[in-house]
């Protein structure tokens, strides 16, 4: 979910808060669909009739922005900025926006600055419309649904959203522009440090100075320290947009989850190893014939193989009868999730996923960036745009601490409790971990999936979600949950002491 994060921010993330059990039927399809009878097991001469996507290739390319005005630094102008922020991702065109806004000299250094982002966004309306962001949907469901099984479905009454990559970057590029952003087009190779300035080495020889130096460029980042073990969870999915012959879902709702395993029926070894690390369906349906699909790994550690969420996404769309026949768009995502915050205060300031902002139980990220940029530029003005100019160990310092006070580094470590808790769970655990989250009061679920509950409200969540789950579900959480939990108080003890 980190793509709509995802996670999946986000991420932050009304409406009418309703969920919605449905009797008959238990899919979420149209009713001209449900004359189509969804197979328990496919047939060899089905396997022939929808065949294997895998085959297809995907007419994906690159597309870059048509921006004219873009003001590109000039190695030979000898400049020195405020800030130089590595990526021009929605992070770091959000911080350079907002910081720029103050004043302060920035400039964005990327390999592709007006590429655009292959990867598919998803959010929930509510976070971008609070944001200011809701024009950046190319398209919205005014639900979405949760298949728990094959005979348990819940709709969620919380608008869902596709992100427009092309929309959204062209605002954040828009907004750097008219407050003097400079970009320069390189990779950057090694970052130095001096008591009051720092310094980064691009590939092409060329060297930028600044007072501060954020990191906006992704998970691969090798610029940022960390003082604990990298015991990350891991978010796999494989998607596509698609055309197709046809498909079974409502073009009103978004499916955020179908855990339903049936597919597999014919699939011995896909099933076992399902029904012990299991995926799920997220779909978006355009229209009868285009539809973005994705078959995720929720969490796992360690990451489950590539070629399985695959070929577990093959089964799915023929058990389904969807016939791809074209691949618009393919993505491989992959999203570190939980894990150690890095070492704080550190020479480098990280936004993005290289900060730990990612929400270690479902991979929302963007929302939640979003939001929380105009905190880190306001630190960042606080220091560099007053006459004191705080430089040094004291502005990274103040940085840090801005995207990392104390409340929030807390409700991060509950949040990891829940992806350390999820990891222990097989589909049947999974399923009725679900069952019983999406039947809280929906300020409780969607506040833990926009990352905005207070530590209070967590606890809250727990024992209303313990006094929601199933008898089995609660063994579950008694028998597997000591463990995660003791770790979480651990931490939260080291971090009130800290």
């Amino acid at each position: 979910m980190g793509t709509r994060l995802v996670l999946f921010s986000p991420p932050p993330p009304t409406r009418t808060h309703q969920i919605f059990h449905s009797a008959t039927p238990p899919f979420p399809f149209s009713r001209t669909h449900y004359k189509r009878k969804i197979p328990g097991r496919i047939h060899s001469s089905n396997a022939r009739k929808f065949g294997n996507f895998l085959d297809l290739k995907s007419e994906q390319s690159p597309e870059f922005l048509d921006f004219d005005d873009l003001s590109w630094f000039q190695p030979h102008e000898r400049s020195r900025f405020d800030v130089i922020i590595i990526g021009t991702g929605p992070a770091g065109l959000r911080l350079a926006e907002q910081v720029s806004s103050y004043g302060i000299k920035v400039c964005c250094v990327d390999p592709n600055p007006l590429l655009i982002w292959p990867t598919n966004y998803g959010v929930w309306v509510d976070e971008f419309e609070s944001l200011g962001l809701e024009n950046c949907l190319d398209r919205t469901w005014p639900m979405a649904s949760v298949c728990i099984n094959d005979s348990k479905i819940k709709f969620l009454n919380r608008p869902y959203g596709r992100v427009c990559r092309k929309k959204l970057k062209n605002k954040l590029i828009e907004g750097c522009v008219s407050s003097g952003v400079r970009f320069y087009k390189a990779k950057v190779w090694q970052i130095e440090h001096k008591e009051f300035e720092s310094s980064i080495l691009c590939d092409d020889g060329n060297e930028l100075k600044g007072s501060l130096i954020v990191d906006a460029s992704g998970f691969a980042s090798t610029f940022i320290e960390y003082d604990k073990s990298r015991n990350h969870g891991y978010q796999i999915a494989h998607g596509i947009l698609a055309e197709v012959s046809d498909h079974p879902f409502d073009l009103d709702k978004m499916l955020l989850m179908d855990w339903r395993d049936s597919h597999l029926g014919n699939e011995p070894y896909l099933r076992v190893n399902n029904s012990k690390f299991p995926t799920f369906l997220y779909a978006m349906p355009f229209n009868s014939n285009l539809i973005f699909l994705e078959e995720t790994s929720l969490v796992s550690r360690p990451v489950l193989p590539y070629m399985e969420v695959k070929r577990r996404m093959v089964a799915r769309l023929r058990h389904l009868g969807i016939k791809v026949n074209r691949i618009l768009e393919q993505e491989k995502c992959l999203i570190p999730m939980g894990g150690p915050l890095p070492r704080m205060p550190q020479s480098v300031m990280a936004i993005g996923g290289t900060s730990g902002v990612v929400h270690p139980s479902t991979g929302y990220m963007v929302a939640r960036t979003m939001a929380l940029a105009p905190f880190v530029a306001a630190a960042i003005a606080e220091c560099l745009g007053s006459s004191r100019m705080i430089r040094g160990k004291q502005l990274y310092a103040k940085v840090w601490n801005s995207l990392w006070p104390t409340e929030r580094r807390f409700t991060r470590e509950f949040y990891s409790f829940g992806m350390e808790t999820l990891l222990k769970l097989d589909l049947k655990g999974t399923r009725c971990f679900f069952d019983a989250f999406f039947d809280l009061e929906p300020y409780y679920w969607q506040g833990f999936l926009s990352s905005r509950l207070s530590l209070v409200e967590l606890a809250r969540l727990s024992l209303s979600l313990f006094g929601h789950a199933s008898n089995s579900s609660r063994f579950d959480i008694i028998t597997k949950c000591p463990a995660p939990l003791a770790r979480m108080m651990g931490n939260l003890a080291l971090e009130s002491i800290g």
